[in-house]
């Protein structure tokens, strides 16, 4: 299958509402090139631009919804459209990713669990989710994370155990610490045997300059495919069959036991 990851650049001089229209069409512009299409974290209003998130907050289906859908549709695509500031009905505020079918319905949301920031930004601002997200297309399952979530292993050991051979991350990485973006990718791809397509922004975000370097890992580590600093659509075509293989071939993960019951033999 053929991923597009869309490394779109996000500065303050550009309207959200019109980089929500510039990205809906990059997005219609990989039909016919890409089976997935996969966008960054909070490119609507930028991953640090914590002043932002509550103006700029939608509900779920609100106008980011509606413009991804169509474009999935019209692309006919599968299409993990980013992550939104979402503001639940109740109050608070999400982080919180889209995935839609090539018909356009929604396929699964996940909010964000890990939050950065410590005791300030997003980890104050946003409320944290509590639910692991998969998403099986035709090829291969999907396991769904965003950002800061690369740093925690439990939550990819998880997402295989519930099937996923494809992690898709959604980011705003900072280019100070790009050579942990890279190194996590690739771990990630290699002590869990599965694919990872990590999608990050170019631009500057509240004066945070971002990493790009968006890239498709396959599950021995090897990188597929790396964009570089700006706004580019990078697009790798991978074997979705080989994540099985590899399992069988060096069957590591059979070999889990720290918080399982021991492998039968």
């Amino acid at each position: 299958m053929r991923a597009s990851l869309i490394q779109i650049r996000v500065d303050a001089d550009e309207s959200v509402d019109s980089r929500r229209l510039r990205a809906a069409s990059m997005v219609r512009d990989q039909a016919g090139s890409a089976d997935l299409v996969v966008l960054p974290e909070l490119w609507t209003t930028g991953a640090f631009a914590y002043e932002a998130f509550a103006a700029e907050a939608e509900p779920l289906e609100g106008p980011t919804y509606e413009a991804m859908a169509k474009a999935a549709s019209d692309a006919g695509v599968w299409l993990l459209a980013g992550s939104i500031p979402e503001r639940d009905p109740e109050g608070p505020l999400y982080n919180t990713a889209l995935v839609f079918s090539p018909d356009g319905e929604l396929a699964a949301a996940y909010r964000k669990i890990h939050r950065f920031g410590f005791d300030k930004g997003e980890a104050v601002l946003m409320s944290a989710g509590g639910e692991l997200v998969t998403v099986r297309l035709p090829e291969t399952v999907l396991g769904v994370t965003t950002c800061y979530d690369l740093r925690f292993p439990e939550l990819y050991r998880g997402l295989v155990d519930r099937g996923a051979e494809t992690f898709v991350v959604s980011a705003g990485w900072p280019e100070r610490r790009r050579e942990h973006w890279t190194l996590l990718a690739r771990a990630r791809a290699v002590e869990n045997q599965a694919y990872v397509l990590a999608c990050g922004t170019a631009g500057t975000h509240a004066g945070v300059e971002q990493a790009g370097h968006s890239v498709v890992v396959d599950p021995w580590g090897e990188v597929l495919g790396e964009a570089g600093a700006g706004e580019e659509v990078l697009t790798v075509e991978f074997d979705a069959t080989a994540v099985a293989g590899t399992r069988e071939r060096f069957p590591a993960l059979k070999d889990r036991l720290l918080g399982l019951d021991p492998p039968r033999r």
